[in-house]
């Protein structure tokens, strides 16, 4: 390990500034809290929180099932625990919009972090005490709103626009949030479900702390806040974005490519809902003896998207050097071709498997050929954003990308009332129904959509958003 100082940035380390790694272990853990959360939130609704006995205690639950009801209709407890699986982690994705406005124009991007932190350490604190479920629901929402952005704003402002060292520098905050992703299932998963869920939830807290103090120590390397006031007019009215010639169709053809995003994401993010009930009832677990916990899943997949990004990023520079790199319509099409596979392979072992246990090869098979689809699908999709969103709404359309994975979280939670109606093997088959049609959108529609992206000649474009370079079914 090296120090270093240089004029320009400060102390670095490793050759890069200081502020990455306390960025990075900061987001670490953050995404250790969060994942855990997520890994146990299906599994303490159906074998818990909404059963009867425990239901009644939580406050203000009748009024939130009406009110649930009321959009989506009837709920039996696992629907509706898929339902509200489904607005949580929609949610986390639409706050980011208020959370970037906080932070860019109120509070600063440090305080607003700090804020986020503290709401989300108490959510998961909150999480142990059943009574106060929706309560820390809506802090970890509020939290996750906070942090997410304003904290990938402050990895990018560490680097000139021109510095090379952007790139790998997020990439390095990439695996360092996936270290959190594929860790959290170990230790919160397996305490949640083989000792206490309390215990799980409580871990997450510690590490929300844990977190918060590695941001306030290490406030000194962090680049500076920077407010914006919203341009005005002469009349002190809001100025309204001018948009280019030809700048319509990028928009159109932008919106157009959501549609495949938003079918496959639709049926991939079953994994941390639905997915986590069968392989707890019906997916043989058990290892040399050893009955693995549920939650171990989520390591495997935390895992193999860190391997999927590595071998997609060295494929797609291969391909580049022979001139076959595939245009970003090509890749996504591969990524659905992943996408619907992968429920292939579950929706036959549960086949196979009939009234009995599925062989633990097929959710394994899944995770493989699933997250082998996330760089193709998610990452492409995003870096298009990045490229032809038109200058003067370059953040509107990152925000516009991030409401499309709320729609996919929701409708998660939608699809998981089918899982009591279908056989097992019909409930997969349906994901990968859904996730086939987003490729059959493509080829119907690829080549004018192709058209539709390319960008206009000598038209300045916007700077990439710094979440751009991030996955945000990762993120």
């Amino acid at each position: 390990m090296s120090e270093t100082t240089t004029p320009a940035l400060g102390k670095t380390l490793w050759g890069h500034p200081i502020g990455l790694t306390v960025l990075t272990a900061t987001e670490l853990w953050e995404r250790f809290s969060y994942y855990g959360m997520m890994g146990l939130l299906t599994l303490y609704m159906t074998k818990q929180a909404l059963l009867p006995g425990h239901v009644e205690y939580i406050i203000g639950f009748p009024g939130f099932r009406a009110a649930v009801e009321g959009v989506f209709g009837p709920l039996t407890t696992l629907a509706l625990a898929s339902q509200i699986f489904g607005l949580y982690t929609g949610f986390i994705y639409a706050t980011p919009i208020v959370g970037g406005l906080i932070g860019d124009r109120v509070l600063g991007q440090r305080r607003t972090v700090i804020l986020g932190t503290v709401l989300m350490a108490a959510g998961h604190l909150m999480m142990t005490f059943e009574p106060l479920f929706l309560f820390a629901l809506l802090l970890l929402i509020l939290g996750a709103g906070c942090i997410k952005g304003n904290m990938a704003v402050q990895v990018g402002a560490l680097y000139d626009k021109d510095d090379t060292r952007r790139t790998r520098a997020f990439g390095i905050y990439l695996i360092g949030l996936n270290v959190g992703a594929f860790t959290a299932p170990l230790i919160v998963g397996t305490l949640g479900e083989k000792v206490g869920w309390h215990w799980g939830f409580g871990a997450a807290g510690i590490g929300m702390l844990i977190s918060l103090v590695i941001y306030l120590v290490g406030q000194k390397h962090l680049p500076p806040d920077t407010l914006k006031a919203a341009p005005k007019t002469e009349r002190g009215g809001t100025k309204a974005p001018k948009l280019r010639k030809g700048e319509g169709r990028l928009l159109a053809g932008l919106m157009l490519l959501l549609i495949p995003y938003i079918l496959v994401f639709s049926a991939y993010q079953q994994a941390w809902n639905i997915m986590v009930l069968w392989e707890d009832s019906s997916v043989d677990r058990n290892l040399f003896g050893f009955q693995a916990p549920v939650t171990w899943f989520a390591t495997l997949d935390g895992i193999l998207t860190i391997v999927a990004v590595f071998l997609a990023v060295r494929l797609w520079a291969w391909q580049a050097k022979r001139g076959k790199e595939p245009g970003d319509i090509g890749k996504i099409s591969i990524g659905m071709v992943l996408g619907t596979l992968s429920f292939l392979f579950i929706a036959g072992g549960a086949f196979l498997a009939g009234n009995g246990l599925t062989a633990l090869v097929f959710p394994v098979l899944f995770f493989v050929a699933a997250d082998l689809m996330i760089p193709f699908v998610d990452t492409v999709t995003m870096s298009a954003f990045s490229r032809s969103a038109p200058a003067a709404l370059g953040t509107t359309m990152m925000g516009i990308f991030y409401l499309a994975t709320f729609v996919t979280n929701v409708t998660v939670g939608w699809l998981g009332r089918f899982y009591e109606t279908l056989s097992h093997a019909q409930f997969w088959l349906l994901h990968a129904g859904i996730s086939a049609a987003g490729l059959v959108f493509l080829l119907v529609l690829g080549k004018p959509l192709t058209r539709m992206l390319e960008p206009i000649p000598d038209a300045p474009t916007a700077d990439p958003p710094i979440e751009a370079t991030l996955g945000a079914s990762r993120g």
